[in-house]
């Protein structure tokens, strides 16, 4: 007992003759003054306010078109699962603000990395909409070429398209290309490994990158206060030595400012920042998926009522930059596109199976060469037979 008792008071009392510090020496210091890191008290607002009077009416009519048919692009490919003609689809109604936003605040030359939930982000970014459906029919490998339109595959695990997008703008950066990555994640996606490896690389290496966190609430069922205790998502940018941005993610034109921001810093090379936008999943999770099961109606209302297309369009029309002709316009354009997508997504597919070996490999490995010529054979041979 008393030699335990000894050592316990060497832990606790300096040894006879030593310095104590009760604090670290003079020298330490923190490597990165946190306060110009951290998040304003309160997400950052656009409409309503005055700073849309500097907004570019062109750049509001533009968010507008591409809200309205966003909505009806979710609405359409909703109504297709359960046609059979989508194995599943995980809905954006309610976030279409983020979505569009990050497809419009990046360069042509720059990369998008979506996750799963982001269709609306790529179609907004000029990928064909069918082609962002295909994967979620079971069809062929990403649905399209990821380096042609510069939109990685869209990403299922959650949050692993975060450290690829850091990999390709610190890259980017060495070969001297002006190039930044937006990666988009859920709430969800930020309680994975892989979003802390992600912002961490990108930190020390100041990669060219910006991580949209869209907190909508839930991670299918599990509310963000069962996930994390941090004061928000977007202070989690402190620890990693990055600012930290928090915006309403339902107004449009506040999101697209910052995330334009954000790309502009990371171009210039100010290095990374971690943008939260707090929005909300209207639908379920998925159409697999019973969200009365977990959250109250009365929740729902009320943020149908900060609906981010209502927002908008009751900011143009205050300004007299939208009127009905203009928003029949809109809803007419909305339109065509899903009839269009109806039309070609109720087509079977041809589907041909030595697509399995395209795009595996730049270049076909021997084994992979050995197995294409297996099924070759076995394709021919089936024919042969009929």
């Amino acid at each position: 007992m008393d030699s335990l008792q000894q050592r316990s008071s060497t832990v606790q009392e300096p040894l006879a003759g030593s310095a104590y510090r009760p604090t670290p020496p003079p020298s330490w210091r923190p490597r990165t003054d946190p306060a110009p890191l951290l998040p304003d008290a309160e997400p950052l607002r656009v409409l309503g306010t005055d700073a849309v009077a500097d907004a570019d009416p062109a750049l509001l009519r533009r968010l507008y078109a591409e809200l309205v048919r966003g909505r009806r692009y979710n609405a359409q490919a909703t109504a297709l699962t359960k046609q059979g003609r989508l194995a599943v689809y995980p809905s954006t109604t309610g976030q279409e603000a983020c979505e569009i936003a990050a497809a419009l605040a990046l360069e042509e030359r720059d990369w998008l990395f979506p996750s799963y939930r982001d269709t609306l982000a790529a179609v907004a970014r000029g990928l064909d909409p069918v082609q962002a459906l295909t994967l979620l029919r079971g069809d062929w490998h990403t649905g399209y070429d990821p380096r042609e339109h510069r939109i990685a595959p869209l990403c299922t695990p959650l949050a692993t398209q975060l450290p690829h997008a850091v990999g390709l703008a610190h890259a980017a950066r060495l070969k001297g290309d002006d190039v930044v990555a937006l990666a988009m994640v859920g709430d969800g996606g930020t309680s994975e490994g892989d979003f802390h490896e992600a912002l961490n690389f990108a930190a020390v290496w100041q990669a060219p990158v910006v991580f949209l966190v869209q907190n909508n609430g839930f991670a299918i069922s599990v509310p963000l206060a069962k996930q994390t205790a941090a004061p928000s998502l977007a202070h989690k940018a402190v620890g990693y030595g990055m600012p930290g941005r928090l915006v309403d993610g339902n107004d449009a034109v506040a999101v697209h400012q910052v995330l334009t921001e954000a790309v502009a810093r990371a171009r210039r090379g100010g290095g990374p920042t971690l943008v939260e936008a707090i929005t909300y999943r209207i639908d379920a999770h998925t159409n697999a998926d019973d969200a009365t099961r977990y959250r109250a109606d009365g929740e729902v209302e009320a943020w149908r009522a900060h609906d981010p297309v209502l927002l908008l369009e009751r900011e143009l029309t205050a300004r007299g930059l939208l009127d009905e002709e203009g928003r029949r316009a809109a809803a007419e354009a909305a339109e065509t596109m899903a009839a269009e997508l109806r039309e070609r997504m109720n087509a079977d597919p041809v589907l041909d199976p030595m697509d399995l070996f395209t795009h595996v490999y730049a270049e076909q490995t021997a084994q992979l060469r050995e197995q294409a010529a297996q099924l070759r054979a076995e394709l021919e041979a089936e024919d042969e037979s009929r």
